[in-house]
């Protein structure tokens, strides 16, 4: 079933409270709470249909009358329960023989005009409106059809997730609502009056035509049959519900998948998820197809060279055979030769086995992950600044903010969740600050405008918030006292002196940025004047040659503002996977053991050496680009790559391939045959989230449970294969379930110590740090009464050209990022309906830069790097800024890492996605395939 919604507006939070009574009941409630919810407070069920306990209440429907009792015992009135706050003193009846008879009249009206279809209608006992008239006592409908109806108005099955039938519509706006409330994108109106009224998309388009973002808010809210999942139309209703937590972007929002015995009918989302708040998006309300693909690698793989075919085998001869080579290669070349590289879409208990495979059966530090690719310099810059590695704050930290800051992320296409709460409290007043070369959907949508766009040139971001910091300091707005109290005063010395020096004014700074002086100063006074400012930072800050430095600046100015340690304030990266955050914490860096402590500390490896009883190998093993270099140079010979696809992820593709095709081992362990396993030797199947037990750490450090809804399809979870391949190397690893290994991870693990399945199941997530010195679910805000590394310490973080740059031959710069149907290397959604909205990468320009090239909406072009060159359809927007181009990179056909370069940050390695000079030509006729650049 749906979950319930049986509540009005939600009470306004206040200290004073009313007393009244409600059928004889003596009732106290906070003042300002309606008489549906004091009545729901008391267990007292008022009949509704328009009221949600999640959207304001309207009254429209007129199911939810009361009786009000005036002072002289005689009916004072009948008004909706819903928008009628408690007062002291009422007396209310919610059951009397008026109230009956005026329900029951109020319901046939409403269904004179609603199919009485209930037997064959794909809602039949999961809609609300068949429910309430049963509540109601409806035994008879007086009212024909003879005269005008909507009973035949064709339905709109535009949208490839759920239909719309305007038969069934009761037109109650709870859709309407729901997407102005609750998403934020109001896309949905009711067109037309009185009989002619009814709900429209966009401008009456059919849905997929629309503004509509397919979150499924409107799904949820409705509460009869006519906005509903094609699923459950085809499947019928679910029968049982298993509550897990979605597999694609970092928000981690809480679902419940409902199935009917092992097939999956719908992802619903859960209304006492923290992240998420009942909330959705078409990732993961959606597109969990994907799972049960015909694409699913359901059995083992090998082959001697990768020129050869694939021979399909059972588990323990593939398991024997990776085991093998691997231990040749050792044998050969020693443990040096061999590495792992740990998925961010795998569970917190999986990431943790395989670097402890790596570190203790092949005896290597040569571990890694993709936050190599991509929040790589957050954990570098803020463990520098503030002695942590992850955000500040928690989601909901967003609806005490005066002030945000979004600098290098789209959080309406990339974290579309979160992005619902950012503009809600934008609409409540919170002013807005978009740092970003893009116009972006938060610079100006509909009820969303910032208050300064800082279109700022590609890999200029360091020195900006440079700028900002020269005004913050030049106009007196430090705040002294927190910088006295909580920050380190020689390093804030020395900072200070730094950012005064001329070439950090913003006059200077708006020369190389294309930002205006008079932009960067509103915009550092904006953040320092508060009072709460925060900052929402993604790749579009990590991804330079000055990744980790920009993070180091973000954290600079929020210390010098005060803006750290309570609510609404911090410095909060938005992770780009389900677990990129979980895969760092779990040790999944060649330098760092789980929880962020250094290999070279003896007393950390000591522990981990006594529970793993092993040796462990005091010297920091090969990040990603080390593992390749090493490779072509004929020094690394074997990896293990678990749910991670290198060769369409990581930047230049070409050396990629180069260093792929000289190891003599690869593994890869997938759902899918990906891109990276025309370079493999072994290809092990990979299980969905829907296959498996565990958690995953999202980006406000919330550890929530993942639970099994069905068996893994290939025969085993992700961490039973681990296992498997452990053993065969002469490590074996025993565990009965992933519980088992989080049991470990706390015992070993300070952050952790405090976290276990059980407070998870009892207390819906946790936040780490979590131990005896935190409250029992964890640490919502960081760094309240002091920094973990005592005192903050401030970075003099000078501004560095990147080396990629606009020359004659590449006049433009390129840079990337994602769109909201798509989702990272595209291994998921591509295999989903989520083709319907964005079908292939394409390449975003300026009309101008367009004019000057020949090239028209939809032309197919070359776009041309000194790495490589691809194929692309260009589509014209004013959303760019001439000289700048954007594209995806979530399809191979178009690989757009063949024209990335090398260029990475100089702390990290994490690659320089985010800044390449490129040149793009209209394709005169068809090009060929995407491959090196010409001479």
């Amino acid at each position: 079933m749906k979950q319930d919604i049986d509540h009005g507006t939600p009470a306004r939070r206040s200290p004073e409270t009313v007393t009244l009574s409600i059928d004889g009941q003596t009732v106290t409630v906070p003042r300002g709470t309606s008489l549906m919810r004091a009545a729901s407070s008391a267990g007292i069920a008022i009949p509704k249909l328009c009221a949600t306990d999640s959207l304001e209440s309207v009254g429209a429907c007129r199911l939810c009358l009361v009786e009000l009792e005036g002072p002289n015992g005689k009916v004072r009135g009948f008004p909706a329960s819903c928008t009628t706050p408690a007062e002291d003193g009422l007396c209310v009846r919610t059951q009397t023989p008026q109230l009956q008879t005026l329900r029951r009249s109020v319901m046939e009206l409403t269904i004179s005009d609603h199919p009485l279809d209930c037997l064959t209608c794909s809602a039949n006992g999961d809609c609300e409106l068949q429910t309430q008239a049963g509540a109601v006592g409806l035994r008879e409908q007086r009212y024909g059809w003879q005269g005008a109806n909507h009973l035949q108005d064709p339905v709109d099955d535009s949208n490839p997730y759920f239909r719309y039938d305007p038969s069934k519509c009761i037109v109650c706006a709870r859709c309407v609502r729901a997407c102005e409330e609750t998403q934020g994108t109001f896309a949905l109106t009711i067109s037309g009056r009185g009989f002619d009224a009814r709900v429209a998309a966009g401008q009456n388009q059919p849905f997929l035509a629309s503004d509509c973002v397919s979150c499924g808010a409107c799904v949820q809210a409705c509460p009869t049959a006519t906005l509903q999942e094609k699923t459950v139309i085809e499947l019928g209703t679910p029968t049982r519900r298993v509550q897990t937590t979605c597999a694609y972007c970092g928000v981690g929002c809480g679902f419940v998948a409902e199935l009917q015995g092992s097939t999956v009918v719908r992802m619903t989302p859960w209304k006492d998820g923290k992240a998420n708040e009942g909330h959705a998006c078409v990732k993961g309300r959606f597109a969990w197809g994907y799972a049960t693909h015909k694409d699913r690698l359901l059995a083992p793989r090998i082959r001697e060279r990768i020129s050869d075919p694939w021979r399909t085998v059972g588990w323990d001869e593939a398991i024997a055979f990776a085991a093998a080579r691997f231990q040749a290669i050792k044998a050969a070349h020693g443990p040096a030769a061999l590495g792992g590289i740990t998925s961010s879409r795998c569970t917190n208990e999986e990431t943790y086995l395989v670097q402890k495979l790596v570190r203790a059966a092949l005896k290597s530090n040569n571990v890694d992950t993709c936050a190599r690719v991509c929040h790589s310099p957050t954990g570098y810059g803020l463990g520098q600044a503030f002695g942590t590695s992850a955000g500040t704050q928690d989601f909901q930290s967003i609806e005490s903010a005066d002030l945000i800051v979004v600098i290098g992320a789209n959080p309406p296409d990339a974290h579309p969740v979160f992005a619902s709460r950012l503009k809600r409290r934008v609409r409540q007043g919170a002013r807005l600050v978009v740092i970003d070369p893009r116009r972006t959907e938060l610079v100006s949508s509909p009820h969303i405008r910032a208050a300064q766009h800082l279109a700022l040139q590609p890999g200029t971001n360091v020195a900006v918030l440079n700028a900002l910091a020269h005004v913050v300091v030049e106009e007196g707005l430090v705040n002294e006292a927190f910088v006295a109290e909580r920050c380190d005063s020689r390093s804030f010395a020395a900072w200070r002196d730094f950012v005064r020096r001329p070439e950090n004014a913003p006059e200077a700074v708006a020369a190389l940025s294309g930002v205006p002086a008079d932009a960067l100063r509103a915009a550092a006074r904006l953040y320092a004047q508060g009072p709460n400012s925060a900052i929402y930072y993604g790749l579009g800050v990590t991804e330079h040659a000055q990744g980790s430095t920009a993070v180091m600046a973000i954290a600079n100015l929020a210390m010098a503002c005060g803006m750290v340690g309570r609510e609404g304030v911090g410095v909060n990266p938005l992770r780009g996977q389900n677990n990129v955050q979980g895969s760092c914490d779990m040790g999944s860096f060649p330098h760092e053991l789980p929880g962020y402590r250094h290999i070279s500390d003896s007393t950390v490896r000591a522990s981990f050496e006594a529970a793993w009883g092993v040796t462990l190998d005091p010297e920091p093993g090969l990040r990603i680009p080390n593992m390749f270099d090493a490779a072509r140079s004929g020094s690394f010979k074997g990896l293990y790559i678990q749910g991670e696809d290198l060769l369409q992820s990581d930047p230049d593709t070409q050396a990629v391939a180069a260093a792929l095709s000289a190891m003599d081992c690869v593994v890869v362990h997938d759902l899918f045959e990906n891109e990276t396993a025309r370079y493999a030797h072994v290809l092990l199947p990979g299980s969905s989230f829907l296959e498996k037990d565990g958690t995953f750490t999202n980006a406000e450090r919330r550890i929530s449970r993942v639970r099994r809804v069905m068996a893994p399809l290939a025969g085993l979870a992700d961490w039973e294969v681990t296992l498997k391949l452990s053993a065969a190397l002469g490590y074996p690893m025993h565990y009965a379930h992933p519980e088992a290994v989080m049991r470990e991870i706390a015992a070993l693990t300070p952050a952790f110590a405090g976290v276990s399945y059980e407070k998870i199941d009892r207390l819906g997530s946790l936040q780490w740090p979590c131990h005896a010195d935190t409250p029992e679910a964890g640490t919502r805000t960081m760094h309240e009464s002091g920094f973990v590394r005592g005192k903050g310490r401030f970075f003099n973080t000078a501004y560095v050209p990147s080396e990629e740059r606009s020359t004659p031959r590449y006049p433009l710069l390129l840079t990337t990022g994602r769109i909201l149907s798509q989702y990272n290397v595209g291994a998921q959604t591509r295999r989903t309906a989520n083709t319907a909205w964005h079908g292939e990468d394409r390449l975003d320009l300026h009309p101008h830069d367009a004019e000057a090239r020949g090239i028209r909406e939809g032309d197919r072009v070359r776009l041309a790097s000194r790495a490589g060159r691809t194929e692309l359809r260009a589509h014209l927007t004013e959303r760019m800024n001439p000289g700048v181009v954007w594209t995806t990179f979530h399809f191979p056909e178009s690989g757009a890492n063949v024209v990335t370069t090398d260029s990475s940050d100089w702390a990290t390695n994490c690659p320089e996605y985010k800044v390449t000079a490129v040149q793009v030509e209209r394709l005169m006729a068809p090009e060929a395939p995407a491959g090196a650049a010409p001479p």
